[in-house]
């Protein structure tokens, strides 16, 4: 293949493949050396390389391990994440990074169905209606929808995906996105999540009142030496929570906000029921 001179200042996606080529190079290996390793085509490296491909997390993390930069300061994942800042709300691409390692992964939610639950339609119609309040441009819309799948991958990762424990408020699957299909869809993958080894899952119902005990959205991680760190939200930013005297009381909520909330069948029944409208 050709080689073009590449111009880093152009963009963050050319800076992006600039590094990528003076990594590989540094190492004194081909684009075919480099698709070896990755298991990407060496025409899809070429394209990042040269900013003709938009790169992403998962190309991010396969380069990093092949480059051996995975765990390090310097990982081309934590690039793919401030090219993409521009549409994530501030800290939340260091959560996403942790959540991607994590051993265990926590949930609460209310009024939105959280990242790792949604369909690629509830997504779409949550970017885009960003995109007609005029908060994010159409190409960021893209990018948040991009992160939402990348982030699924982890509930697909092996050898040991993470156990996923979610409590959603009833708020979440009481106000539809989306068109009807879309929004049924979107209840079914939820009764399909509730199905997998992997997941715990169960609603908050209204009827709990003051025994909900968080207010706002929290994410809570369980990393693989066990350490315990906890995300939330204002309105304007994210936070990660990694000092144990605060996240260990959170956790503790947590554990009784889901000896409060429906069992999981309950939980199941009761998105059968909004979806046969019973309820």
């Amino acid at each position: 293949m050709n080689r073009n001179e590449l111009a880093p200042d152009a963009s963050p996606r050319a800076a992006f493949g600039a590094r990528l080529r003076s990594l590989r190079e540094a190492r004194g290996w081909t684009l075919d050396d480099l698709s070896e390793r990755m298991e990407y085509s060496a025409s899809h490296i070429s394209g990042v390389e040269n900013a003709n491909r938009a790169p992403t997390v998962k190309f991010a993390q396969r380069a990093d391990r092949a480059l051996e930069l995975t765990g390090t300061g310097e990982t081309l994942t934590n690039d793919v994440f401030r090219i993409k800042s521009g549409s994530l709300l501030e800290g939340f691409p260091e959560y996403v990074l942790s959540e991607g390692r994590a051993a265990e992964v926590r949930y609460f939610e209310t009024g939105i169905i959280p990242g790792l639950l949604q369909t690629e339609a509830y997504a779409e119609a949550l970017a885009q209606s960003a995109v007609r309040r005029g908060t994010i441009t159409p190409e960021q819309a893209h990018e948040r929808v991009a992160v939402v799948a990348e982030r699924q991958d982890a509930l697909r990762r092996t050898p040991a995906p993470p156990l996923v424990m979610a409590v959603l408020d009833e708020s979440c699957v009481r106000r539809p996105i989306g068109t009807i299909a879309e929004w049924d869809a979107q209840l079914s993958r939820l009764m399909e999540f509730a199905e997998q080894p992997n997941t715990v899952f169960q609603l908050a119902p209204f009827s709990m009142g003051v025994r909900r005990a968080f207010n706002l959205p929290l994410y809570i991680l369980t990393m693989p030496d066990r350490s315990i760190v906890a995300y939330a939200e204002s309105a304007t930013r994210g936070h990660l929570e990694r000092d144990g005297k605060f996240v260990a009381p959170i956790l503790s909520t947590y554990y009784q906000l889901q000896a409060h909330a429906l069992s999981q069948p309950d939980s199941v029944t009761m998105i059968r029921q909004i979806r046969e409208g019973t309820s």
